[in-house]
């Protein structure tokens, strides 16, 4: 008999649907479960009883006739997201106990959608890393590890507690932020879907920003039709963030399973970095062998902008977030550590309650926006980002949709790259370009690395095009089928 924590999300809601079981049971099984992953650390805080609450509801409602898309579907959140009478802490000491008076839009989409909330998961602080090692609240453990090596591995950032809690069958489906890469990377380290929509499809209001420009919630699942009923549940058009665009949310699951017949799926050649492992790509080159056998016609494409994606979001990114974080003053909400005047108590609440990495960006990004530097750096960078956004606009033209792998490797050891941050940051180097140019795009398991470890396709669309995107994230699902587990999972598996 399949466990009720082996079941994809869209089985749990046919399930939960039909009466073959109940939402508590749902519940319950996680709330198992996450007790037996407190090893991986990936959760701030759990939140059982809030749970088994939410779960009583939803079994209420489907008694009813009643109930959204999601009735009954435990989920894992990112503590980035504020849950009104639940603490937020964004992974940062500076923020350790602040408990929120009002809802994020995304939660409260996804409450309304009938989800249960099992917890706030782990992040690198304010969201900033790809390793899940800059929280306050001590590192995540991936539940995957190198074949004949017990070495500890990253999830991947800065969303790594919602995917290794996914991964490791704790929750059915989590929620994450992705800025440069922040849910697409971990996906990819953790052997999962994670999907970034469209800069603008899904509100940022209550999500505590790190850079106002960039970031965008999305989903973490183990399927990409999961990942489809989570956005459905998740996007749309909000009053209260004036970023959000008004456009209609397609019925993303119902379009799923067709084929790529007269689609064009462009290969980048600027994609095909120097000193990337040959694993890596010889799935590239598989994945368009599949893209190829769907009826996928396969474009070879230049984005000339690209090598210079990296450099421009680390300006842009730096310079945003030491201007979203300035209102953390010790004042207002949050950690305060006391001075004789205010301007000491502002500077040793910041620099307790920060961590080394975040004020790192809060320098760089200083540093760009000051007199002096702000044409030759920050400026140039949002002229580099212009050109950037024009190359993916110009493909449209000759494709539908580009695919290149996710990561540049796959995970790597906690501790590891700590010591030189250029190193950690080329972690983005590829999921980086479609955050700077707002697209579409997802990661999907796709292949396993020499070490046995999970590596990612990356497929990215036009410009609210989920659809798209999700129908050759589906494609590559189908032709991959991905069906390698990590050694830590729930209950063994």
């Amino acid at each position: 008999m399949t466990r009720l924590t082996d079941l994809s999300l869209a089985q749990a809601r046919d399930g939960v649907a039909a009466g073959d079981f109940c939402a508590v049971e749902l519940a319950e099984a996680y709330i198992a479960a996450m007790e037996g992953l407190r090893s991986l650390n990936c959760f701030i805080l759990e939140t059982p009883d809030v749970a088994l609450e939410m779960a009583a509801a939803a079994d209420a409602r489907r008694t009813r006739g009643e109930g959204g898309a999601l009735n009954g579907i435990p989920l894992a959140i990112k503590d980035l997201f504020c849950t009104k009478g639940i603490s937020a802490t964004a992974g940062s000491h500076i923020l350790e106990g602040f408990v929120p008076p009002y809802e994020s839009t995304i939660t409260r989409n996804l409450w309304n959608a009938g989800a249960t909330m099992l917890g706030k998961t782990n992040l690198d602080e304010f969201a900033m890393g790809s390793s899940n090692m800059t929280s306050y609240f001590g590192p995540v453990t991936n539940p995957w590890q190198r074949a004949g090596d017990d070495a500890k591995l990253v999830p991947g950032g800065s969303s790594g507690g919602s995917a290794a809690i996914v991964a490791a069958h704790g929750a059915v489906a989590a929620i994450g932020t992705d800025t440069g890469g922040s849910i697409r990377q971990p996906g990819s380290f953790c052997g999962i879907v994670g999907m970034k929509p469209t800069y603008g499809r899904c509100s940022r209001w209550g999500t505590i920003a790190f850079a106002s420009s960039l970031d965008q919630a999305g989903p973490l699942t183990r399927s990409v039709r999961d990942a489809a009923i989570m956005l459905g549940s998740m996007a749309g058009h909000d009053p209260m963030d004036s970023t959000t665009v008004d456009v209609a949310v397609p019925d993303y699951e119902a379009e799923l399973g067709q084929n790529l017949n007269g689609m064009r799926i462009g290969v980048p050649k600027e994609y095909r970095i120097d000193g990337t492992p040959a694993e890596i790509e010889a799935l590239w080159d598989e994945g368009v062998s599949w893209l190829k056998s769907a009826g996928a016609e396969i474009v070879e494409l230049s984005l000339p902008h690209t090598k210079y994606a990296l450099p421009a979001y680390y300006i842009v990114a730096p310079a945003e977030a030491s201007s979203n974080l300035a209102r953390y003053d010790g004042v207002r909400y949050g950690l305060r550590v006391d001075g004789n005047t205010p301007q000491e108590m502002y500077e040793n609440t910041r620099g307790e309650g920060f961590g080394a990495e975040v004020k790192r960006r809060v320098l760089i990004g200083t540093y760009v926006l000051s007199a002096g530097y702000y044409d030759a750096y920050y400026l140039q960078a949002q002229k580099v980002r212009t050109r950037i956004a024009q190359d993916f606009h110009d493909a449209w033209e000759k494709v539908d949709a580009v695919l290149t792998p996710t990561t540049p490797s796959a995970a790597f050891a906690q501790g590891d790259k700590m010591d030189d941050p250029i190193a950690m940051y080329l972690n983005d180097v590829l999921t980086v370009p479609a955050s700077m140019a707002g697209l579409p795009a997802i990661s999907v398991p796709s292949g396993l690395s020499g070490d046995g470890l999970p590596l990612g396709l990356h497929v990215i669309g036009r410009p609210f095009d989920e659809m798209t995107v999700f129908k050759v994230g589906q494609v590559l699902e189908d032709a991959a089928n991905f069906k390698a587990q990590p050694q830590i999972m729930a209950g063994g598996g």
